[in-house]
């Protein structure tokens, strides 16, 4: 053998040992330590599991819960998340568990989410979305952090609250005559609500937000919702770094071309609205919340700037988050009038003390007391989502615990609003008389016992508007229709990007006559 050839050998040799040593290093040593550093502090959990950590139990946790029937019972969080649900009860409100590598420490203690959420000291920022959930909304208010996170959460305050809001409700309401247009013809017959609601609330953010109609967003949303399927299945495989740095799996593949597709279409929207102005046909971007993102965009204060990707991952976002969420709202509130019948007539009677058959409006928005009980009732049981994440800056004392840098918190509201010791033995429920005097007063723990939008400054900005939309909805429905559930209906709720039916909703529609 020649000298070069015993050197190349020697030096492949001994990147090899290198490459070795550090995957051993990263893939044993680590959480073998974090394990033992949690554990001596009665952190228990699922043992880690070399290279997987506990996702091929979990999978097959889920597949089984997905495969048996559900009553129909409120009590969703063993269908929803079985390996949460399970390992809680097992370990304890707060426990380690490993998605791959990575660590996560799952806490349901309200005094430590409260801490965690509030972040006053920056030691709990976002975590960075894995490359399917970038995909799908990119790198937008959702995960950013510092002073590019004030800035762009500035303009969605400005978007989305105050006067903004305000002169959104005709937009609002002018979509739900269309709908409930739609509906006529329909009584004594059954509707199919959940895919309703999705256009209805595709039509809203599509009016609202970006001044165009759900079909000009129709593509945008469609996408959305392919890259959300694809995320889903893809949630809880192990993704090891070299090996997808070398071989990018079909569904990612799928995702980038996808996303490549959605910025294209956003991008025509942005250049439409700007050849308004350079036509003359309009003296400015517009007030809603693309305007003002084409105003950031094109802003000549460099300060004030965002980038074509952040232009895009906000729309994104907000296309996402302003369908999505509402949709599930409304559809859920519906399922459970349509079951209680009580709340829905007493529902119905402060609808019509207030508006009349008078379409809503702002001041009588602010005076629906019962049905603000009834939405916050429908949060605790069928929130849009299970749990929020967040990751260790820095090696940090939470509570008693002395957490180790760079593992990941998720913060179990799904558990928090399950919580017999917060909400009492009638937990699974549904009595929307629990927030009569308010969020503040529903349970003995005014801390973060209730956080269907999350809690502290990264609190769901789009919170406000959520709420009023689905009032306005409810409103307009409890005026022209009573409602009950068909015998058709399948009791299947599933977690996709927010808490949804799997089969739908089907209600049977009566007409009401009022004499306001």
């Amino acid at each position: 053998m020649s000298p070069m050839i015993e050197l190349v050998t020697a030096i492949s040799c001994c990147f090899f040992l290198v490459a070795l040593i550090k995957f051993l290093y990263d893939y044993l040593w680590i959480p073998l330590r974090i394990q033992y550093k949690l554990n001596s502090q009665g952190i228990k959990g699922p043992p880690y599991r070399f290279i997987h950590g506990n996702n091929k139990e979990v999978a097959k946790m889920r597949q089984s819960a997905m495969s048996k029937p559900l009553d129909l019972t409120h009590n969703i969080f063993p269908k929803l998340q079985p390996h949460l649900y399970s390992w809680m009860n097992k370990y304890g409100k707060n426990y380690l568990a490993w998605d791959g590598v990575r660590a996560e420490l799952v806490i349901s203690d309200p005094e430590l989410i409260k801490e965690v959420l509030k972040n006053s000291e920056k030691n709990f920022p976002k975590r960075k979305p894995n490359a399917y959930l970038r995909k799908l909304i990119g790198n937008g208010l959702v995960f950013i952090e510092g002073e590019k996170w004030e800035k762009q959460r500035r303009l969605a305050n400005h978007g989305f609250h105050g006067e903004s809001l305000k002169n959104m409700t005709p937009s609002v309401i002018a979509s739900v005559e269309t709908m409930l247009e739609k509906w006529k013809g329909q009584e004594g017959k059954e509707i199919e609500v959940f895919q309703e609601f999705k256009l209805l609330t595709s039509e809203v953010i599509s009016r609202t937000a970006f001044g165009s109609s759900y079909l000009e967003g129709e593509k945008i949303f469609a996408m959305l919702e392919e890259l959300s399927i694809i995320m889903t299945r893809n949630i809880f495989k192990t993704r090891i770094p070299l090996i997808n740095k070398l071989w990018k799996p079909a569904d990612l593949i799928e995702s980038e071309k996808l996303a490549e597709e959605i910025q294209d279409i956003v991008m025509k929207v942005v250049r439409k609205r700007e050849d308004g102005v350079v036509n003359g046909e309009a003296d400015g971007f517009g007030y809603d919340f693309l305007g003002l993102l084409v105003n950031a965009y094109r802003d000549s204060d460099e300060e004030n700037r965002i980038s074509m990707e952040d232009l895009v991952d906000e729309c994104k976002t907000f296309y996402l988050a302003g369908q999505d969420t509402v949709n599930s709202l409304l559809a859920w509130t519906v399922f459970l009038l349509a079951i209680h019948g009580y709340w829905q007539e007493k529902a119905r009677r402060e609808v019509i003390d207030v508006f009349g058959n008078r379409n809503p409006h702002t001041k009588g928005i602010a005076k629906l007391k019962i049905m603000s009980m009834i939405i916050n009732e429908t949060l605790r049981l069928y929130g849009p989502a299970t749990g929020l994440m967040r990751k260790v800056g820095r090696e940090v004392q939470l509570g008693k615990l002395v957490l180790p840098a760079d593992i990941d918190l998720l913060a179990l509201n799904i558990a928090v609003h399950r919580d017999p010791q917060l909400w009492g033995d009638d937990v699974h429920l549904f009595k929307p008389e629990r927030f009569a005097e308010g969020i503040a007063k529903a349970t003995e723990n005014n801390g973060a016992a209730f956080l269907p939008f999350g809690f502290g400054p990264r609190s769901c900005v789009g919170m406000t508007f959520a709420t009023t939309e689905t009032k306005i909805a409810l409103s307009m429905i409890l005026q022209r229709y009573a409602f009950t559930l068909s015998p058709a209906y399948v009791h299947s709720p599933v977690s996709v990007i927010a808490v949804q039916p799997r089969h739908g909703i089907q209600i049977i529609l009566e007409s009401v006559h009022n004499d306001a």
